[in-house]
C-alpha cells in the first residue's frame, strides 16, 4: 500500500539504531584490547615460561583485528547503500569527524593484522593458513622497524578508541552526545572493555600459568579504568545540568524516565562499574584470588560497556530536552 502521506522515515526519533552502539563498542573493546596487548608485551620480562601475560598479548592480537573488522561490516550494512562505502575512501572532507574516522580506520585494520600475524606466526605456518605465511614472512624481513609499528598501532588505537565518542559528540543537537567527556568516556570504557576481554580470551583459549600475583595484578588493572570511568560518567552529567536549558532537562529525563534509566542505574552503574568494584575490594582485601572472580568481573565489566554504548546512543536520541 502507498503511504499518501509520504516518507515517515524523518520523523523516527531514532536514527542511529542498535548497529551504530555494536559498532560502537566493537571499535571500543579492539582499540583497549589492543592497547593492553601492547602494554603487557612492552612491560613483561618472562620470555621462558608461558604466563597469563602471554595470553593476554595473544588474545589483544585476536580480539583487536576480528572486533573491528565486525564492527565495520555493521557499519557498512546500516549505511543503507554498502556498495556505495568505497565513496568515503576516495572522497575526503577533513572537516568531518567521519572522514578522519574512516582514515583512523583504514590504516589501523591492517596494522591490527600485521600485529596477529607476527604474534601468531608458528601457528600460521602450520595451519589451513598457511597460504599467509609469505606474507608474515616478509613483513619480519622488516623486524628492525617493528618496534615503530606497534608505536604507530598504538597511537592509532587510541585515536580509534576516542573517536567512537567523537562520532556522537559531532551531533550537537543532541545534549548527551555533545560532551567533551564522550571521547575520553569511550577511550577509558574500551579500555576497561578490552582489559576484560583480554583476560577472558587469554584464560579460555590459551594455556598459561596464573598466581596469585598475577591475579592480584589483574584485578587493580581492571580497578583503576573503572575508578577512572566512574568520574568521568559523574562530569558528563553535571555539565549538562549546569549547562542548563535543554542540556539540563535531556540529563534529568535520562536519569530517570523509563526503561532507560533503569539500565544506566542497573545495567551500568550497578554491574558493569559497581559490581566490579565489589568483587576486586573484596578479593584484594581478603586475599581471595581465585581465577573465578577473575573472569565473573570481567563478564559484568563487558556487559557494562556494552549497555553504556546502547544508552548513551539511544537516552541521547530520545532524551534532547525538548
Amino acid at each position: 500500500m502507498n503511504n499518501i502521506w509520504g516518507s515517515m522515515s524523518q520523523y523516527e526519533i531514532i536514527n542511529w539504531p542498535w548497529p551504530i552502539a555494536v559498532y560502537l563498542f566493537l571499535a571500543g573493546i579492539s582499540a583497549g584490547a589492543i592497547i593492553i596487548a601492547l602494554l603487557v608485551k612492552w612491560n613483561k620480562h618472562d620470555n621462558e615460561v608461558p604466563t597469563i601475560w602471554d595470553a593476554m598479548v595473544k588474545a589483544g592480537a585476536i580480539i583487536s583485528p576480528l572486533t573491528i573488522v565486525v564492527g565495520l561490516l555493521l557499519l557498512i550494512g546500516d549505511l543503507g547503500k554498502p556498495l556505495s562505502f568505497y565513496l568515503l575512501l576516495i572522497n575526503y572532507n577533513f572537516s568531518s569527524v567521519m572522514t578522519l574516522g574512516v582514515l583512523a580506520l583504514f590504516v589501523y585494520t591492517p596494522f591490527a593484522f600485521i600485529f596477529a600475524g607476527l604474534i601468531f606466526e608458528d601457528k600460521i605456518k602450520n595451519s589451513f593458513l598457511s597460504f599467509l605465511y609469505p606474507i608474515v614472512g616478509y613483513i619480519k624481513s622488516y623486524s628492525r622497524y617493528s618496534k615503530n609499528i606497534e608505536y604507530i598501532l598504538f597511537f592509532l588505537a587510541i585515536v580509534v578508541g576516542a573517536y567512537t565518542g567523537f562520532l556522537l559528540s559531532a551531533n550537537m543537537s543532541i545534549p548527551m552526545w555533545n560532551s567533551p567527556v564522550l571521547p575520553i568516556l569511550f577511550l577509558a570504557s574500551g579500555i576497561s572493555a578490552g582489559i576484560a576481554g583480554n583476560i577472558l580470551v587469554g584464560l579460555l583459549f590459551f594455556k598459561s600459568s596464573i598466581n596469585k600475583e598475577s591475579i592480584k595484578y589483574l584485578l587493580m588493572l581492571d580497578l583503576r579504568v573503572i575508578l577512572v570511568e566512574i568520574p568521568l560518567l559523574l562530569i558528563l552529567f553535571v555539565g549538562m545540568i549546569y549547562t542548563g536549558g535543554a542540556s539540563k532537562i535531556s540529563a534529568m529525563q535520562a536519569l530517570t524516565i523509563g526503561n532507560w534509566a533503569m539500565i544506566f542505574w542497573l545495567g551500568v552503574i550497578a554491574l558493569g562499574l559497581l559490581t566490579p568494584l565489589l568483587i576486586a575490594f573484596t578479593a584484594l582485601r581478603n586475599h581471595a584470588y581465585k581465577v573465578r572472580f577473575i573472569i565473573i568481573n570481567s563478564l559484568v565489566v563487558i556487559v557494562g560497556v556494552i549497555l553504556l554504548r546502547f544508552y548513551v546512543v539511544y537516552a541521547g536520541q530520545l532524551f534532547t530536552g525538548i
